[in-house]
């Protein structure tokens, strides 16, 4: 199984001194950032999509195993719904083209008021197509169960296990060949960390998208190095 860690954002000032250097100007953080991870979630993209000359920017500023993930415009997650976003799809997958090798799947995240409905999900995925690998998180409880995971499975889209104190459990079940998790808590021991390591290896992903947060505190690229070195431990 191949892992991808990293944290949801890097442009975040507070981060000096216990990431990034004192000293490194903003322009630099997203190279400095690629020296420790291989991926990052991109949460720009919820209020406007990344233009051509800003994912021509990135390819300079990073290797080229370095994956982006766009989490999906608002436009489409909180506004539209799901419902009648063909022209929004369109553009979020000219982006996906764009970034070409760098792109890493697309972060669908429903507001927590927008209940289980089979039917516009399946009518949304029929269009989420190639170059689009989905990955949906839903906030709200009547969507964890067998029928959501079983139409994911249909599609090959993953369901996002988030791990966090405000929101529902989410089940950790194998929709797609590939996993993906956002671990929110404020931190996690060792020992948390490796069970984590435990439970995803149990799924025989090709490969898995780990992303911590806590864009404050600074604690999310602490938590991402710790889990790095735990894969990579005997």
């Amino acid at each position: 199984m191949i892992w991808h860690i990293g944290t949801s954002g890097y442009s975040y000032p507070a981060w000096k001194g216990s990431f990034y250097p004192d000293k490194l100007p903003a322009k630099q953080f997203l190279s400095y950032y690629a020296t420790q991870f291989d991926v990052v979630e991109y949460n720009g993209s919820f209020r406007t999509l990344p233009s051509d000359k800003s994912i021509d920017d990135w390819a300079t500023q990073t290797p080229a195993a370095f994956r982006f993930v766009l989490k999906a415009p608002q436009k489409i997650t909180h506004i539209r719904r799901l419902k009648e976003a063909g022209d929004d799809l369109q553009q979020l997958a000219a982006c996906v083209t764009r970034l070409k090798k760098r792109a890493a799947p697309v972060l669908f995240q429903l507001p927590p008021n927008f209940k289980q409905d089979l039917a516009r999900l399946e009518e949304f995925l029929k269009h989420a197509k190639k170059p689009i690998q989905a990955a949906f998180e839903f906030r709200h409880e009547s969507w964890l169960n067998d029928d959501t995971c079983r139409l994911l499975k249909k599609h090959k889209a993953a369901l996002v296990v988030a791990d966090a104190e405000d929101l529902p459990e989410t089940p950790l079940v194998p929709t797609a060949g590939w996993g993906y998790l956002r671990l929110r808590r404020e931190n996690y021991t060792d020992a948390a960390l490796r069970k984590w390591i435990r439970r995803i290896e149990a799924m025989n992903w090709k490969e898995v998208f780990v992303f911590f947060k806590h864009e404050d505190t600074g604690t999310g690229p602490k938590l991402g190095q710790r889990l790095l070195r735990l894969t990579d431990s005997p």
